[in-house]
């Protein structure tokens, strides 16, 4: 065992991503080699409970997490690991249930994707996989990420921002602002979230009145964007530190009006084509912005960048291309465009878990290196 890496895969959360969370992790789980990991599972419910336990994934998915015992993890360095409090006659006492050497976040969403648990883990001073607090929070916020990728001049479809309180106080005018901003079909997304969860398409008034009901239901702010009725969906996976690479592009044709998480993780019949059948010159375009984004936001470890091609309505050509969102802790079940694309690109799934713990590795060792008191200059 003093060999091994220590990990703890944390999954579930409380975010509407809670059942896509669980099928990202048991195929990670899957994937750590036991001859290099002793593996910790964490789950954390939808109340945001933490719980530890023997085979904790399987007791997620079966709703049965009665026999997992209640952790935690402490905001101090010199406690790394995963703990619980225990009752005796002595009193209450502190144990340590796993010690661990890095922090796999399979926490898809608010509360896991959004930089509220890297804050935690960079005040334990644990090692981690994937993006810092900054990188996370803006690329989970669609509407913050799209005002830093403006600033960096690259493409973005037009939107606006509404908040929960203006829904429901006046919808009249926010479908009145909505409707100035462009024709139908729009889409209302939930600012923070993924996996099409919360989204609508909205193609009338009506539409666009229930889309905004739906999308509050999963978060405070609601991004409202214009929708391309010709379009290609284009996906490129990315990984590293400070010297990210991009894998080859792919194309999701999805089985439904659009990528929906029915579409993603139900009906099983999206179809992705790897590589996307794109031109040279348009297969380096896509990877160049993907990599600009993914240091825009000082990303690190992965993400997964969404792009959308506009179809030229006369001649069927593509003309315009913008990027649709960056995810910093991108889908990894056995049908997710993230590892596929990496596995094209050379790098098969269990030797990208492994890259990924590397690099989460390498940013701590990076970390340690910041001085944290000021001694004064000579």
């Amino acid at each position: 065992m003093t060999n091994k890496y220590r990990i703890g895969v944390m999954f579930g959360g409380r975010s509407g991503e809670h059942d896509v969370s669980l099928m990202s992790a048991r195929s990670i789980l899957r994937a750590l080699d036991p001859q290099k990991y002793a593996v910790t599972q964490i789950g954390l419910t939808y109340d945001g409970n933490w719980l530890i336990g023997d085979d904790a994934i399987e007791a997620f998915s079966q709703s049965e997490t009665g026999r997992l015992a209640p952790a935690f993890i402490i905001p101090d360095p010199s406690w790394p690991g995963v703990y619980q409090i225990n009752r005796s006659e002595q009193g209450l006492q502190l144990a340590c249930l796993a010690e661990l050497d890095v922090i796999f976040p399979v926490l898809h969403g608010p509360f896991g994707e959004d930089g509220t648990v890297q804050g935690l883990l960079e005040m334990a001073g644990m090692a981690y996989v994937g993006a810092g607090v900054v990188g996370s929070a803006v690329g989970m916020d669609k509407g913050v990420f799209k005002n830093v990728m403006r600033a960096h001049d690259i493409p973005v479809v037009e939107w606006m921002i509404v908040n929960r309180s203006e829904i429901e106080q006046d919808p009249q005018q926010v479908i009145k602002r909505a409707m100035q901003l462009a024709d139908f079909p729009l889409f209302v997304k939930p600012a923070n979230l993924g996996s099409s969860v919360g989204i609508t398409k909205c193609n009338s008034r009506s539409d666009l009145f229930e889309g905004l009901f739906e999308a509050i239901r999963f978060d405070r702010r609601v991004l409202i964007e214009r929708g391309i009725a010709r379009v290609r969906e284009i996906e490129v996976s990315v990984l590293g530190n400070d010297n990210p690479q991009a894998s080859v592009p792919g194309e999701v044709i999805p089985s439904r009006e659009f990528y929906s998480y029915e579409a993603k993780y139900i009906d099983n019949r999206s179809e992705l084509l790897i590589p996307a059948p794109l031109s040279p010159e348009l297969t380096r375009r896509v990877q160049e912005l993907a990599l600009r984004a993914y240091q825009a936001i000082d990303c690190a470890g992965m993400a997964r960048a969404d792009f959308l091609l506009e179809k030229n309505s006369t001649a069927g050509e593509t003309e315009n291309l913008f990027l649709g969102e960056l995810n910093t802790i991108p889908g990894f079940t056995n049908i997710s465009m993230y590892p596929k694309l990496w596995e094209a690109s050379g790098l098969p799934y269990a030797a990208l878990v492994d890259r990924l713990i590397e690099l989460a590795l390498e940013r701590k060792r990076e970390r340690d290196r910041t001085e944290c008191r000021y001694r004064g200059g000579g």
